[in-house]
């Protein structure tokens, strides 16, 4: 089995979609037989009670998961678990299959360990992901699906592709997100408003149990996060994620304004958000942190200042998927350094 240090530093030298690619092939490929994934897991996963959180009627077995974007098509839920995370998020996926923004359409910035996206929801489809999904029952950890409306679909129109993604998709779903903050469907971040957004829930919530979140912009002014935030919960949205990529360009200077920025740079607002909604919440909902993070000090950080898990994507491209099991690890000692029992005991259980 290629070691996974090596197969990073390979996949880096290659253009970052391609590499992107190559990479979910290697995990969907591993997979197939039952010694390079037990191998994978041996070598990756971190088990301790401690870890554990009872969240959604789900048992999630460490609070740091894997953000959308990267398995877009559900073709690697084995192997991702096996590389450490406690839960994922697969999509964004629409209802009928789209091919994105003209390439080359992703971009590594290494000096500031971030990345430019401006994919467009490039994905295959509800009636792919849904039949990807049936065969990979039962899920080793939590998943979570992400949903977005097509390119095309109008905003008047919206409410009827995200009630067909819940149609065909909440009962393979451990929770759902609504995207609509994305920066590179056109329209879609227009939908953050009020009324829009506590249809979109209520609507969803009509027609499933599953836990219904939001996924928000970082560029959202403070008042009009707090407002969409407190709307949303009021809506009866389970939890929110926070946040999307963010399309403030002056954080890597000279870089053409297209698609959104991840990684380090969104860091500092990702944080913020977080401290924001969750003072002016009061534990009405959970909170997903996402957004440069990569270290297990980070995690810490942030599950003290509200969220209840967080998710890592563009780290992992840079650090390799070794980078989860550390951070793990490393959690495991902040806690033991300041006498807390367990992750549930530091984020709070009583949601």
């Amino acid at each position: 089995m290629l070691s996974l240090d090596v197969l990073h530093k390979t996949l880096l030298r290659l253009e970052p979609e391609v590499a992107h690619d190559l990479a979910v092939e290697a995990l969907r490929a591993s997979q197939t037989a039952k010694l390079p994934l037990h191998l994978l897991r041996r070598q990756c996963v971190v088990r301790d009670a401690r870890l554990e959180q009872q969240i959604w009627n789900q048992t999630f077995p460490n609070p740091v998961g894997l953000a959308a974007g990267f398995d877009k098509n559900a073709q690697a839920i084995h192997a991702l678990a096996a590389v450490g995370f406690g839960f994922l998020e697969v999509g964004t996926v629409t209802p009928m299959p789209q091919r994105g923004n003209p390439k080359p359409r992703v971009f590594r910035h290494p000096e500031q360990q971030s990345l430019q996206n401006a994919l467009g929801f490039n994905n295959h489809g509800v009636v792919t992901m849904g039949n990807r999904l049936r065969r990979q029952i039962p899920y080793p950890v939590p998943v979570g699906i992400n949903i977005g409306k097509n390119r095309e679909t109008t905003s008047a129109e919206a409410m009827r592709d995200y009630e067909r993604l819940v149609d065909d998709l909440a009962e393979l779903a451990d929770y759902l997100v609504i995207n609509v903050s994305s920066p590179n469907t056109p329209g879609l971040r227009d939908m953050q408003q009020r009324e829009t957004l506590m249809g979109l829930v209520r609507g969803c919530r009509e027609r499933t149990t599953k836990p219904v979140l939001v996924k928000l912009a970082p560029d959202l002014e403070d008042g009009e996060a707090v407002e969409l935030s407190l709307a949303v919960s009021e809506a009866g949205a389970a939890g929110i994620v926070l946040t999307n990529t963010t399309i403030d360009y002056s954080l890597v200077p000279g870089i053409e304004p297209r698609g959104g920025l991840s990684g380090r740079v969104l860091r500092r607002r990702s944080f913020e958000m977080l401290q924001l909604i969750a003072g002016n919440l009061g534990g009405r909902c959970r909170l997903i942190s996402v957004g440069g993070i990569d270290t297990a000090e980070e995690v810490y950080a942030r599950l003290k200042a509200g969220a209840c898990m967080v998710q890592v994507y563009t780290a992992m491209i840079y650090k390799g998927p070794l980078l989860i099991r550390g951070i793990v690890r490393d959690l495991l000692g902040l806690m033991e350094k300041d006498g807390v029992k367990s992750v549930e005991e530091l984020v709070g259980a009583d949601l």
